[in-house]
């Protein structure tokens, strides 16, 4: 699935399904809210921010739908 920044995408939390945007696309490591994440070109991660709570979190671009 191809996501572009900007779209909107779907997502799983232990609270329940969330939607929101994808803010920005990751294909290196990178460090955020103090968690380091090993992205890459062929695991890309997204920086989504929620709809609802305005909330950024980091997820593999494999957990998200559009």
């Amino acid at each position: 699935m191809a996501i572009s920044t900007g779209d909107t995408v779907h997502w799983n939390t232990s609270q329940g399904r969330t939607t929101g945007k994808a803010v920005e696309k990751r294909v290196v490591e990178f460090t955020f809210e103090g968690q380091t994440f090993r992205a890459s070109k062929d695991e890309p991660y997204w920086i989504v921010e929620s709809s609802k709570t305005g909330a950024r979190a980091a997820h593999k671009e494999s957990s998200l739908e559009g």
